[in-house]
């Protein structure tokens, strides 16, 4: 079948209605992911003289067609040879050039190096990752598919594959995300590499970031600082993290005392940069199909609050017997509380704050008894 995205034809497989077949894999749904990666590979190559770019597990060829559309020159890489003809297919079907090669990804990234490398397997990046982070000079774009293990859902699963803990928490696509990104950070370190996330984002089913890249081993040991643990109370959903490799958990939770389940090591710092973001905001343009959602997908990362966990009202409100009040009314009550309050990307009814969950509770009273 064709479909057509940024202004560019591609002919791509009929998939089945589960995503699970032999033919070359295609995901519609990720349209927003591609096209906030062009305004992030804009963004890149105006801010410094950028070239190569590397669609390392490439399928159909979409993103690294549209990178060269873009002026990189691209490399599609599949180990598929089915896949890589539709590579060479959708090149020339948009009259772009473009290297295309049947190979291990692995195998090329430790032959070769690129600019820009992107790893968008089926399934967790991670054994493409120690690759990705030797070949790449300056960026790695990551996505990770498999959310189960990485939120925590399939927790044997996530410490086999990130060497790290996840909790099925209220959070859990935050604890995805920040599951990744420790896993990433610490792959790099081994390289003497510093992996900053510039931007990312949990969307639908999968995980995004780009990580801007300094070959100074000083740099990594930087960067480790702000990998750590978040400690977690599934009694009271009292939270608190701490920075460093090695977990020092309470032994009970300090607010009702109930066992304490760590989660970790996980990124603690901010999972993106408000300047990055805002130049990406700015180059995404209207003939791609997506921009609306992506600028209203970045404006909210600009204003999430800098913590590693948020909260849900609506399960809040559930858990307390209550009625859930309108997001902006509620944010409003606790920042007139004195608390900071800010909506995150991970739903519509998720927030971050500073406020503890007692003094949550109390904000999501009626008004009424909230006077008394």
């Amino acid at each position: 079948m064709q479909v057509s995205e940024g202004g560019l034809s591609f002919r791509v497989p009929e998939q089945p209605e589960a995503g699970i077949g032999d033919d070359v894999f295609f995901n519609s749904d990720q349209e927003l992911n591609r096209d906030l990666t062009v305004a992030v590979l804009r963004t890149v190559r105006d801010r410094e003289d950028r070239e190569s770019y590397l669609d390392a597990t490439a399928a159909t060829g979409v993103r690294g067609v549209r990178a060269a559309n873009e002026g990189y020159d691209a490399t599609l890489c599949d180990v598929d040879s089915d896949a890589t003809d539709l590579c060479r297919a959708n090149l020339e079907r948009n009259d772009l050039d473009g290297r295309v090669k049947t190979r291990n990804a692995n195998a090329l990234m430790h032959e070769e190096r690129f600019d820009v490398v992107d790893l968008d397997p089926f399934g967790t990046p991670i054994p493409f990752a120690d690759a990705a982070f030797r070949s790449a000079r300056h960026l790695v774009c990551v996505t990770a598919t498999d959310t189960a293990p990485l939120c925590g859902a399939h927790k044997e699963s996530g410490i086999r594959s990130y060497s790290a803990v996840p909790q099925n928490t209220e959070y859990h696509p935050e604890m995805g995300l920040r599951i990744l990104l420790g896993a990433l950070v610490r792959t790099a370190a081994r390289y003497d590499v510093a992996a900053i996330p510039v931007l990312s984002h949990a969307t639908s089913h999968y995980v995004r970031t780009y990580l801007d890249l300094s070959r100074r081993a000083s740099d990594a040991n930087d960067a480790l600082e702000s990998v750590g643990h978040v400690h977690h109370c599934f009694s009271c959903l009292h939270r608190e993290s701490e920075t460093g490799l090695t977990a020092r958990p309470p032994d009970e939770c300090p607010v009702c005392g109930a066992n304490i389940r760590t989660a970790g090591p996980l990124w603690l710092d901010q999972p993106h940069d408000r300047g990055f973001v805002g130049d990406v905001r700015e180059r995404l343009t209207d003939e791609l199909s997506t921009a609306e959602r992506a600028r209203d997908l970045l404006d909210t990362l600009d204003g999430e609050l800098d913590s590693p966990t948020h909260y849900d009202q609506h399960r809040l409100c559930r858990e307390w017997g209550r009625s859930a009040s309108a997001m902006d009314e509620f944010l409003d009550r606790l920042r007139g509380d004195g608390f900071t309050a800010s909506r995150t990307h991970y739903g519509g009814t998720t927030f971050k704050t500073d406020a503890t969950v007692a003094e949550i509770e109390t904000a999501t009273e009626p008004d009424g008894d909230r006077d008394r």
